[in-house]
């Protein structure tokens, strides 16, 4: 799985090729060192937003141009699948210890997940 880094860094990188940038020149006209953009496109550091206004406008793009597309739903699916695998192959369980640990994950990680997108619900008394 990518992370945010890797997939910035590529797409940076992908922006500079596309504008037939060397990468010292878009560093120097970003006002970044060369060794630092490398750093950059190769996932190893996280550029302030000033600096990635700076690559965007020495390469002619908008800024939003550089922002990776968000994946949390995706990864959340993908975090619950893999759950989901591991409680299916564990000796330890039986068939309905399964099932039931399966519906107790899914019932506590879905207030999880939907709390990022919706308002917490006011508690009962």
């Amino acid at each position: 799985m990518a992370t945010v880094q890797n997939t910035l860094g590529s797409l940076i990188r992908r922006q500079r090729e596309l504008a037939s940038l060397p990468m010292r020149q878009l560093a120097a006209m970003s006002g970044i060192s060369g060794p630092y953009l490398s750093q950059i496109e190769n996932g190893l550091r996280f550029p302030s937003d000033q600096v990635l206004r700076n690559l965007a406008s020495a390469m002619g793009i908008d800024p939003d141009e550089l922002v990776p597309p968000e994946s949390d739903e995706d990864d959340a699916a993908a975090a619950r699948d893999a759950m989901h695998d591991l409680i299916k192959v564990d000796p330890n369980l039986t068939g309905a210890q399964r099932r039931a640990l399966i519906e107790v994950y899914d019932a506590m990680a879905a207030p999880a997940a939907s709390a990022t997108s919706a308002p917490a619900a006011e508690p009962q008394e």
